[in-house]
């Protein structure tokens, strides 16, 4: 039988291999995602009011005054998101995490618990990685569905926010999102950090991209990547950005399940 730290090791393989030929494919979108998605800007869903109790989820910071990012991570839990947690917590900086369910979400209960007890924004990525886009609805639903039940299990809360693997999505996709309660989150900041092991370059990638609304997307189970967050943390800092969940990114406006947000 294989270790949980092999297992782990074996879906970043896995991951990577599928992200490499799709980050070819999708050159022209590497920032947004490829899906081709019309997308809603932080800025445009902070115009809204909100219409739910999300809107409580805001928190103090008011985006529309400060200049806020939002870092989130991808395919996780895996055995280095207990240090990050650690370093988000020293940091006193806040994160969204959109996790896969199998291997990983089922894997690591306590983490997913942590992450929503130290105030992580705690959102899907589905249930086995498999494109959307891809699949018959029904197949859709499952991949949502069952990522679903297993954070509300372990969190109390089912998520709100979805990231569609590689970012490809469609209006099947919006439809049966919406149908689930969920908005889909892609990206305008990518260190492709599932290309290489060099903390150093995910770092520089990611401080070259970075603007005001900027939603950062790296990996949690790729070795390279943990060790580069400090660093992307301080500099940040440094040039006055605030980090924000995803939902206090867009607050007092709220995720609209079924639309896209970048």
């Amino acid at each position: 039988m294989l270790s949980p730290l092999k297992k782990t090791k074996n879906t970043g393989a896995r991951l990577r291999a599928l992200a490499v030929p799709a980050a070819a494919a999708c050159l022209a979108a590497a920032l947004t995602g490829c899906g081709g998605a019309d997308t809603t800007l932080p800025s445009s869903a902070r115009a809204r009011p909100a219409t739910t109790s999300q809107a409580a989820r805001g928190g103090p910071v008011d985006c529309r005054e400060v200049k806020c990012i939002a870092l989130t991570f991808d395919a996780g839990p895996s055995e280095h998101s207990a240090a990050l947690l650690d370093i988000l917590k020293e940091k006193q900086v806040p994160a969204t995490f959109f996790l896969l369910g199998a291997r990983h979400a089922e894997k690591y209960p306590d983490l997913v618990r942590r992450m929503a007890a130290e105030g992580h924004e705690v959102a899907s990525h589905t249930w086995d990685h498999k494109i959307l886009t891809e699949l018959e609805p029904d197949g859709i639903r499952e991949e949502l569905r069952r990522t679903n039940d297993v954070i509300e299990r372990l969190t109390g809360r089912p998520p709100t926010l979805m990231r569609p693997p590689q970012g490809r999505t469609n209006e099947t996709v919006h439809e049966i999102s919406r149908e689930l309660g969920l908005a889909e989150v892609l990206w305008t900041v990518t260190a492709k950090d599932y290309t290489t092991t060099d903390s150093a370059l995910i770092r520089r990638r990611v401080l070259a991209q970075a603007d005001r609304d900027g939603i950062i997307l790296l990996h949690d189970l790729y070795d390279g990547t943990v060790p580069a967050v400090p660093g992307i943390i301080d500099a940040l800092k440094e040039r006055g950005f605030v980090f924000v969940t995803v939902p206090q990114l867009l607050a007092p406006g709220e995720a609209v399940p079924g639309e896209v947000y970048r």
